[in-house]
């Protein structure tokens, strides 16, 4: 509609169109309601004006069925948006199983990006069309809001927690990405691009970084590791585990201080308190930062903190090691600290 193509940038993902159908339903309902009671005023206003035929008023008590039909409609009307909002909001906020995997991480003001294959962008991020991506969102410092119209998609960035977003593009193309939320003196600037691509040029891209495939986006770049090629999450996370002493502690079979890693995630976990949780990145986060916070049980609480000594990068490396190690129930009760 013209209206549409006018105002809003262009649907470019799977769940745009929904995201915009209820939002103009709302606008729609909204102006709909507006404009019934402003004219039934006007009418009353005119129809029962007091006249000198008409000083005094007639004496009614009410209609029962007035009454249950202006309650019972907008019940239904609203619990249709609840029905409709709800269901949304789970497409929005589960991602697919065969979703891509992406790293992103917020800092004063920039949006720092890292690939499953260890390709780096800061300001950028490349994707391929009809592809399910999740991104795994972080803050350093303050409080950001990863915004990309086009997909109609946005998520809080918080620190000390991650936040996760998903999309498929269905268009190939350039679009806006912003920080929805004020984050200091050149928040304005915290503005990229995301790039999506056809799937060939995407797999060269990632490969190679050839910017015959993709075109560099005005305002960022592409980087990788030092030292020529680049590092995979998990090869980072696995050098980590090693250099900060780990593996001391976490061995491969049982018998070491720490339990054994291998089938944590998604796992469940049963702390000394007797709670059991589900053993996800927000439990795995936690579990390397405030290690006290959750001890499990029949493990001394013996594991020291690395807040303040690993970035969020980092941490996120480390996750991605862990997990890469198995998902699900393991044989013997196993946890993260």
């Amino acid at each position: 509609m013209l209206f549409q193509v006018l105002l809003f940038p262009p649907q470019a993902s799977t769940n745009a169109a929904e995201v915009d159908l209820i939002y103009f339903f709302m606008i729609a309902l909204c102006g709909f309601v507006t404009v019934a009671v402003v004219a039934t005023m006007v009418y009353m206003a005119i129809r029962y004006r007091r006249t000198p035929t008409n000083l005094v008023g007639a004496d009614i008590h009410g209609s029962t069925a007035l009454e249950i039909f202006w309650s019972a409609v907008p019940f239904a009307i609203v619990m249709f948006i609840f029905a409709w909002g709800t269901s949304l909001y789970f497409k929005l906020s589960i991602p697919p199983a065969n979703a891509m995997e992406v790293f992103v991480t917020g800092k004063q003001w920039m949006w720092k990006v890292q690939h499953m294959n260890g390709r780096r962008e800061i300001n950028n991020l490349h994707v391929p069309v009809g592809q399910p991506v999740k991104l795994t969102l972080a803050s350093e410092d303050v409080i950001h809001s990863f915004f990309v119209p086009a997909f109609r998609v946005k998520a809080d960035v918080i620190p000390g927690r991650y936040s996760t977003m998903w999309f498929q593009a269905t268009t190939t193309g350039s679009y806006h990405l912003f920080c929805a939320e004020y984050c200091g003196t050149e928040h304005s600037r915290m503005i990229g691009e995301v790039t999506v691509m056809d799937p060939t040029d995407y797999q060269s891209w990632l490969e190679t970084g050839n910017p015959a495939a993709a075109p560099a986006a005005t305002g960022g770049g592409t980087a990788a590791a030092a030292g020529g090629e680049a590092q995979t999450p998990v090869q980072i996370g696995d050098a980590l585990f090693h250099e900060k002493a780990c593996v001391t502690c976490h061995l491969p079979q049982p018998g070491g201080v720490g339990p054994v890693l291998t089938h944590v995630p998604g796992s469940e976990v049963e702390l000394s308190t007797g709670e059991k949780v589900i053993a996800d990145d927000a439990y795995l986060r936690e579990s390397i930062l405030t290690p006290m916070a959750k001890v499990v049980k029949g493990y001394p609480p013996a594991m020291p903190t690395f807040a303040g000594q690993l970035s969020e990068e980092q941490v996120m490396s480390l996750i991605a090691y862990i997990k890469s190690l198995g998902g699900g129930p393991a044989p013997q009760a196993a946890a993260t600290h």
